[in-house]
């Protein structure tokens, strides 16, 4: 059988390298695959995979050195994958010098199916200062979605709450909240090492790397991994006093997404790509944040992905081959979502006016193009807003009219507080079929409204569920396939 794929062992400084956090794979899909691991000191990752536990017959791949200068973390892709098949990886780290090579760390993970498989997504982990609690059990949400046994993970965003100190201690009503803490996670983030320090905070909980070794993760950022609704030059600062060593946001953004390209088996480019999972799925990520204009006041004029990625967007989806196109977007589509003082401005799509005005304008250029190009078989799926829902959008309930109905499925918190729910705005023609919302507002993991969605993926049709983490169905939704 295969070793136990997280355990974490820690040898004398002067012994050899060790794998600190064991393997993480990503990004699966068109005979490729993405494999991380993060050493105790620089020294190169040496692979193998096989199609069975026993390493018969092992692929042997010599990637990267882990360094200080890359977090001593390091991505090695897999080539010539086959689908169909459970892969299984063994990874050491080796001194340049070849004096000494770690005990190895071990991973497995699905390849495409033509016929079935899972998908699951949620968004928002250690937000709201809700850390790794011992007495709750740590991130049991990672536990929950692992038990749910899917081919892959979508991180829909807010990866990390670098704005959201983490204290050894929180009072919750006429509870506490206990967490593990340091020094990095117990302030805002403003150096590269206080963002690396975030990521490694989650990978320190057992149920996120047991998930790791077993799921490969889809990785994609939205706000909170620089700042809560931030945008490019934003001068944190006059906001928020906490920012006295960086304030400006492009510049925390530069370390943030270095952090997240170092802790994360993710592309070294930019967010958004399009993973072809087989015959059956393209998904397809989008990146909210690199790209938008200044949060706007109302139904200003303003951009949420650039020209630039509303081409891309359009005719990725649009040249899609596979049978369902699965669109990961970190911001909800409708859901008018305030930020600023009083809230008056608007952080995603929707402004709360009927007529197309503000971000809407690229969401209409986009709905319009894919009905010309007789785009189907799409499903959105997002985070965010820390409530569990389905929306279903359609052009007969709208002002803006010319698309095709579809649904978009909203999921989390998987770890952090649980608000909601948001105001929905007109012109697109949503309706919410379902919203499993707290009565109050931040309500506590320990509270129940925590939550991951999954999606089984057949030729015929996706079946979805939005998913307590206590394992149970909050509400399920079978969508048909459109010839």
């Amino acid at each position: 059988m295969m070793a136990a794929a997280c355990t974490r062992r820690v040898t004398p400084a002067s012994s050899v390298p060790h794998v600190t956090h064991g393997l993480q794979v990503g990004d699966v899909g068109g005979g490729r695959a993405l494999v991380w691991a993060r050493a105790s000191e620089a020294s190169r990752l040496l692979l193998e995979w096989d199609t069975t536990d026993r390493f018969a017959q092992p692929r042997a791949v010599v990637g990267g050195m882990a360094t200080p200068a890359t977090g001593l973390a390091t991505t090695v892709a897999l080539e010539g994958v086959p689908d169909g098949q459970t892969i299984f990886v063994r990874g050491r780290f080796q001194r340049e010098a070849a004096n000494g090579t770690s005990e190895p760390a071990f991973a497995r993970f699905q390849t495409p199916r033509a016929d079935k498989f899972r998908i699951a997504w949620t968004g928002d982990t250690c937000g709201q200062g809700y850390g790794r609690n011992p007495e709750f059990g740590g991130l049991v949400g990672y536990k929950a979605m692992r038990e749910a046994n899917p081919a892959m993970w979508i991180h829909s965003g807010d990866m990390i709450y670098a704005d959201n100190p983490i204290l050894a201690e929180m009072k919750v009503g006429d509870r506490i909240w206990k967490n593990v803490t340091n020094e990095h996670v117990a302030r805002v983030a403003q150096t590269l090492e206080d963002y690396r320090a975030r990521y490694q905070y989650s990978l320190d909980d057992e149920h996120v790397r047991a998930l790791a070794a077993e799921v490969p993760i889809v990785a994609q950022w939205d706000d909170h991994e620089i700042h809560n609704n931030w945008w490019p030059h934003q001068n944190l600062a006059l906001e928020d006093a906490r920012y006295t060593i960086e304030p400006d946001a492009s510049v925390l953004a530069a370390f943030a997404r270095r952090a997240m390209l170092e802790w994360t088996p993710t592309p070294k480019g930019v967010v958004q790509r399009v993973i072809h999972y087989g015959p059956l799925v393209d998904i397809i990520v989008m990146d909210c944040r690199s790209f938008r204009t200044p949060n706007p006041e109302g139904a200003a004029p303003a951009e949420m992905l650039g020209a630039g990625q509303v081409a891309w967007f359009i005719d990725a989806v649009a040249s899609s081959k596979a049978r369902w196109k699965v669109i990961a977007c970190d911001q909800p589509l409708g859901l008018v979502i305030g930020d600023g003082p009083g809230d008056l401005r608007r952080e995603g799509f929707a402004d709360g006016s009927p007529p197309v005005s503000g971000r809407e304008v690229e969401l209409a250029k986009i709905f319009a193009a894919l009905q010309a190009r007789k785009v189907k078989n799409m499903v959105w799926v997002t985070a965010d807003v820390h409530y569990a829902a389905a929306h279903r959008y359609d052009p007969s309930r709208a002002t803006f009219t010319s698309f095709d109905p579809f649904w978009e499925l909203i999921a989390g918190p998987i770890h952090a507080g649980s608000f909601g729910p948001n105001k929905l705005d007109p012109t697109f023609g949503p309706e919410a079929t379902f919203v499993w919302a707290p009565d109050g507002q931040n309500a506590a993991p320990w509270d129940g409204f925590q939550s991951f969605g999954t999606i089984d993926v057949t030729a015929d049709a996706l079946s979805c569920a939005l998913v307590g983490i206590d394992g149970k169905p909050r509400h399920t939704l079978d969508i048909s396939y459109v010839a």
